[in-house]
């Protein structure tokens, strides 16, 4: 923390603005905590860190282990509902969270062994459906007979649909699938295919909705979303083609006609809940994976895509561990991966976390939840900043997730509220004690962090002094970055000087209002610099 404060007041000191803004208390950076990690197996030591809240706006799930002894630790370090298990439990049914896996599982159908719409037994699926919506409800209903859940939220787990043409055109020849549908053209059949799947699919929500009260329980699937990717295709579209070709858009959340989002299995939804689950480890330090720094771009992205064409609320599900999809599962994620993931999803607009791990796998494993430590105490210290997201504010990402992950870019997101910007940066791509200098933006305000290898920052900026300042003249500093020229424009005369970042003058220049002044950097070593005009500082990097 000292060498970003540091570097972040020497730039101050450049730009002639130290003494007006630390005086008003410009920089207020999350209070560190110390403590030890983790070393016994299965256990969470929710008692080294002080009990703290997030906002209650945010749906905040612990959906992982609970052990002995610290049943209530999640309530009272950040979450604010909790996955129940069979046993009858004390929490109120506001905290309460049901997870339904198995829900199309269990009957050898089609829908389950071959991922089929066809032929399905609908009334033994809806028989088994009744069964553990009465189970679950211990045979409660209200007085139109509908089932009472003791729980807030309901997400139910489906995963029995084929994503891709070609792999619903490899159903074709299948002699299980019914002939009529074998008959048809090629694209006739992945018509039919996504038509009749997402039917089914609304079917299953459909019956939920009927045969429970769901007056005061949200229910959602995993993973169901409009953006639907695997790890390795984020880049392969534009960020507006992402954002606005109803093609990237999987078929359960489209309506009829296929260019909007909706439709008969979307709407049910009360919230998305996207996967955000990681792939790959850094590994060797001397030899990390390359695409191990992309986790945080892409975790971003499945928000962020998402918010892009739905209104309702995301909740991200993630996972401490690699995704048993890969190598290195069952291997926890690093610290800064943990830290990182409980902070940047409200950043970035998410309403919530479902923090998910696999039931008994801790106890199997055997291995000390050390990334636990680090996830929670990012929750800590975004909680020390709850007055960012109460109100009216404002998200600022100044490059999207796509971008920032093809270009292999430091990550920042804030909020500004009460002409307050909260920033968080990370640099997932940097070596271990690699200085990583990240310009922040926010309209016509600049500052930057420095950060220290993967360090997660947490910086609030008090802007409300800048924003009184209407009367500064406009400067501009073109191209930027620059190589060999740079033209410095002010809208009025005055002196000009560059800088670097500890402060000192290296050139000073003469400017005419409004006329366009080119100076040579082909001398200067490549970096960060700024050039202030008349009261105004911009800046710069010089490759």
């Amino acid at each position: 923390m000292t060498t970003r404060l540091t570097s972040y007041r020497l730039l101050l000191i450049a730009s002639g603005l130290l003494s007006v803004l630390t005086t008003a208390g410009q920089i207020r950076c999350a209070e560190p905590l110390t403590f030890a990690p983790v070393n016994v197996p299965s256990r969470v030591e929710w008692s080294k860190f002080p009990a703290f809240s997030l906002p209650t706006a945010f749906t905040v799930i612990y959906g992982a282990p609970r052990f002995s002894g610290d049943e209530n630790g999640p309530l009272t370090h950040g979450f604010n509902r909790v996955r129940i298990g069979k046993a009858v439990e004390s929490i109120g049914t506001q905290q309460r969270v049901l997870e339904w896996s198995g829900f199309a599982y269990g009957l050898n159908q089609p829908w389950e062994t071959l991922e089929s719409p066809w032929a399905n037994d609908l009334g033994a699926y809806r028989a088994r459906w009744e069964v553990w919506l009465r189970e679950q409800s211990g045979g409660q209903t209200n007085a139109a007979g509908q089932f009472i859940l003791p729980a807030d939220v309901l997400m139910v787990d489906i995963e029995r649909q084929i994503d891709t043409d070609v792999g619903i055109l490899a159903l074709k020849t299948n002699a299980a699938i019914p002939a009529q549908y074998r008959a048809l053209s090629d694209a006739e059949f992945v018509q039919a295919y996504k038509r009749d799947m997402l039917a089914l699919y609304a079917e299953g929500l459909s019956y939920i909705r009927q045969r429970a009260d769901l007056s005061r329980t949200m229910l959602g699937t995993y993973s169901d979303t409009p953006i639907r990717n695997t790890y390795l295709n984020v880049v392969a579209n534009s960020w507006a083609d992402w954002t606005t070709n109803p093609a990237r858009v999987s078929y359960l959340t489209k309506e009829s006609g296929g260019q909007r989002v909706g439709g008969a299995f979307y709407d049910q939804l009360s919230f998305l809940g996207p996967s955000a689950y990681y792939y790959y480890d850094y590994g060797d330090p001397a030899r990390p994976n390359p695409l191990a720094g992309d986790y945080l771009a892409y975790m971003l992205f499945q928000i962020e895509a998402n918010r892009a064409w739905s209104t309702k609320p995301v909740i991200p599900f993630v996972w401490l561990r690699f995704h048993n999809g890969f190598n290195d599962y069952p291997k926890q994620i690093p610290a800064h991966m943990a830290e990182a993931t409980a902070i940047f999803p409200f950043l970035a607009g998410a309403k919530g976390l479902w923090l998910w791990d696999e039931q008994g796998l801790a106890e199997r494993q055997q291995d000390p939840l050390v990334a636990y430590d680090r996830f929670i105490y990012g929750l800590y210290r975004l909680s020390q900043f709850n007055d960012s997201f109460r109100g009216n504010y404002e998200l600022v990402a100044e490059t999207n997730a796509r971008d920032l992950m093809n270009d292999r870019k430091p990550v920042w997101r804030g909020v500004f509220a009460d002409n307050k910007l909260l920033v968080a940066a990370h640099n997932p791509y940097a070596s271990d004690n690699q200085q990583t200098v990240v310009p922040i933006r926010y309209k016509t305000w600049q500052g930057s962090l420095t950060l220290t290898g993967r360090e997660v920052a947490l910086c609030q900026y008090d802007l409300s002094l800048l924003a009184t300042e209407p009367t500064l003249p406009t400067l501009r500093v073109y191209p930027n970055p620059a190589s060999r020229q740079l033209t410095i424009e002010s809208t009025a005369a005055g002196e000009a000087a560059l800088i670097d970042v500890r402060g000192r003058i290296l050139r000073q220049f003469v400017l005419a209002a409004s006329t366009p002044l080119v100076i040579d950097t082909a001398g200067l070593s490549a970096g960060l610099y700024l050039i202030r005009a008349n009261g105004v500082t911009k800046q710069v990097v010089i490759r």
